[in-house]
C-alpha cells in the first residue's frame, strides 16, 4: 500500500487493533459504503441540478391531467370569465372596461341606466374607472371562450357547449317540455318530448263534439278579435286626410326640486302645422326609481301653439329606425284646445324593465311619433 492508503487504514483501525484480518475487512466494507454514499450524492446532485438542455433533444411529453382535474379547470375558467357584477357567465355580448374587467350586456346596460337615474358617472364595480358605451368595448375572445364552455341541459342534465345548448333544448332534447298538437282545441297537456307520441295517440280532444269545442273556440276568437281590433284601428287611421309623423329625441333633464328627479323632454317640433313637445318620466316620478327593479316610462304630448277650435287627434309612439327597443303599438286619443293643451301621462308600451334600461342607458331616446287629426 501507498502511504495514503496506510494513513486511511490507520484511521480506520485505530479504535481496535486486536485482529488485523478483521480490521482489513472492516476497512474494505467502510470504503465500499463511502463510495456508495458518494455515488448516491453525486446522483442526487445530478438530478437536482439537471443536465444542460440539448437543443437537438426532442421535446418532452406533457404530463396528462387526470380526469378529475378537468372539472377544476372549468371551475377556474368560470371564475375568470364570469361577469364582475352578477358573477355569472355571460349569455350574449361581453363588455370590458379600460382595465379589462368583464361585464355581461345586461349588467352593463343596468349600470349605465342606474348612473343616469342617480346623475352620476357610471364606474366599473372593480376598479372604479369610468365606463360608457364609448369607453367600453366588446371582448370577442371571451365571448367565444364562454360559448365553448360546457353547461348542463335543464331537461336531460347532460353536458353541452354553450354555443349548441339552445339548439339542443329547442330541437334535439328528448326530455324538453312540449305541448300537444291539439292545444288549439283546448288540450292542456305538457310533458317531455319522448312522451308526446304516446299522448297524442290517446288524446281525447280530437274526438270531442262540436258543442264541447265551441267554448274553447270562443275564447280563442276573443283573443284574436282584440288583436284584429288594434290592426283595424291603425288601418282606419291611415285613411285620414291629415297625417303627420316625425322623429323625436328625448333628452335627459333634472328637476329643480331639493331631491332632483330625472325627466325627459324633446325640443319643439312641428307636425300638422302645429308646435308640439313631448315629455317623459321614469316610474311616474317615483322618489328613488334606482332602488326599484321594475322600471317603466310614461309620456305626455303637449300642444304649444294656440288653436282657434278644438283639435281632436289620435297619436302613438313607435321605435325609431335605428333602435332595437321593442314597443307594442297603442293608440291614444285626446282633444286639444287652449285650456286642455296637454294629455295625461300615458304608459310607453315597452315590453319589460330590460327594454326600459336600454332606453335609459342611451344618451338620448329616439322614437317616432305619429299624429292623426280626426275630421269632424
Amino acid at each position: 500500500m501507498s502511504s495514503l492508503e496506510e494513513r486511511d487504514v490507520g484511521v480506520a483501525v485505530a479504535p481496535s487493533s486486536s485482529s488485523a484480518g478483521l480490521g482489513v475487512g472492516a476497512v474494505g466494507a467502510a470504503v465500499e459504503a463511502v463510495a456508495g454514499v458518494a455515488a448516491m450524492q453525486e446522483d442526487v446532485g445530478i438530478r437536482r441540478e439537471g443536465p444542460e438542455s440539448d437543443p437537438d433533444e426532442p421535446p418532452k411529453k406533457r404530463l396528462k391531467i387526470p380526469e378529475g382535474e378537468s372539472g377544476k379547470l372549468e371551475e377556474r375558467l368560470y371564475s375568470v370569465l364570469c361577469c364582475t357584477v352578477c358573477l355569472d357567465l355571460p349569455k350574449a355580448s361581453v363588455y370590458q372596461c379600460t382595465n379589462g374587467h368583464l361585464m355581461c350586456a345586461g349588467c352593463f346596460i343596468h349600470l349605465l341606466a342606474d348612473s343616469r337615474l342617480k346623475e352620476e358617472q357610471a364606474t366599473c364595480p372593480n376598479c372604479r374607472c369610468e365606463i360608457s358605451k364609448n369607453l367600453c368595448c366588446r371582448n370577442l375572445a371571451v365571448e367565444k371562450a364562454v360559448s365553448e364552455l360546457p353547461t348542463e341541459c335543464t331537461f336531460c342534465l347532460k353536458q353541452f357547449p354553450r354555443s349548441s345548448l339552445e339548439r339542443h333544448q329547442k330541437e334535439e332534447c328528448q326530455d324538453r317540455v312540449t305541448q300537444c298538437k291539439y292545444k288549439r282545441i283546448g288540450c292542456p297537456w305538457q310533458g317531455p318530448f319522448h312522451e308526446l307520441p304516446a299522448h297524442e295517440s290517446e288524446c281525447s280532444h280530437p274526438t270531442k263534439t262540436g258543442t264541447e269545442l265551441m267554448g274553447i273556440l270562443g275564447e280563442m276568437d276573443q283573443n284574436h278579435r282584440r288583436d284584429m281590433q288594434l290592426y283595424n284601428s291603425i288601418f282606419s287611421l291611415l285613411c285620414y286626410e291629415k297625417i303627420g309623423f316625425t322623429e323625436v329625441q328625448f333628452r335627459p333633464y333634472r328637476t329643480d326640486d331639493f331631491i332632483t328627479r330625472l325627466y325627459y323632454e324633446t325640443p319643439r317640433f312641428t307636425v300638422l302645422n302645429q308646435t308640439w313637445v313631448l315629455k317623459a318620466r321614469v316610474n311616474d316620478s317615483e322618489r328613488n326609481p334606482n332602488l326599484s327593479c321594475k322600471r317603466t316610462l310614461s309620456f305626455q304630448l303637449i300642444l304649444k301653439s294656440k288653436v282657434n277650435s278644438a283639435l281632436e287627434c289620435s297619436f302613438l309612439l313607435l321605435k325609431g329606425p335605428y333602435d332595437d327597443v321593442r314597443i307594442k303599438p297603442v293608440i291614444y286619443h285626446h282633444s286639444f284646445s287652449n285650456d286642455t293643451n296637454e294629455t295625461e301621462y300615458v304608459p310607453l308600451p315597452i315590453s319589460d324593465s330590460v327594454e326600459c334600461n336600454k332606453l335609459l342607458a342611451a344618451k338620448n331616446i329616439n322614437l317616432r311619433l305619429f299624429i292623426f287629426q280626426v275630421q269632424k
